[in-house]
C-alpha cells in the first residue's frame, strides 16, 4: 500500500501542522517507519470530513520536533515512538523519558533496526 503524502523537513513540520490545525483537522495518529541507526521516516496523519491527509518527513539522526503544542493528543505517540523506536522529540510535554512502556533510556527500543534495509543484521 502506498500513501499519498506531502514531503516536509523538520524546519517545516509544526508550521504545516499547525496549517491543519487551521484548517479543522484533526489529529490522527503518527507512523513511524524504517528506524535505524541513520534515522526514520514519520508519517503523520490528519482527517478532516472523512478524509486523509498525510505529512511524510524523513529523519536524518534521533531529534525530531514535537508537536504536542499544537496538538496536545500528539504527547502519547510520540512517547510511544520515543520507546519503540529510540527517536526523540524535542518539545515533548510530559515527556516519559522512555518509561512508558519500557524501564527507560537504558532499555534497547525494541523496534528499532540495528542496521538499515540494504544491510545486513
Amino acid at each position: 500500500m502506498t500513501i499519498e503524502a506531502d514531503r516536509i523537513d523538520s524546519v517545516e513540520l509544526c508550521r504545516a501542522v499547525a496549517a491543519f490545525k487551521a484548517k479543522g483537522c484533526r489529529f490522527v495518529t503518527i507512523t513511524c517507519v524504517g528506524a535505524d541507526q541513520r534515522g526514520a521516516e514519520l508519517l503523520y496523519h490528519f482527517d478532516r470530513e472523512l478524509a486523509l491527509s498525510h505529512l511524510r518527513l524523513t529523519v536524518a539522526g534521533d531529534e525530531v520536533p514535537s508537536i504536542c503544542g499544537i496538538y496536545s493528543a500528539a504527547f502519547l505517540v510520540e512517547n510511544e515512538i520515543q520507546d519503540q523506536f529510540g527517536l526523540r522529540f524535542n518539545g515533548l510535554v510530559p515527556d516519559y523519558r522512555r518509561t512508558l512502556f519500557l524501564a527507560g533510556e537504558d532499555s534497547l527500543p525494541p523496534f528499532r533496526r540495528k542496521s538499515g534495509p540494504d544491510q545486513e543484521e
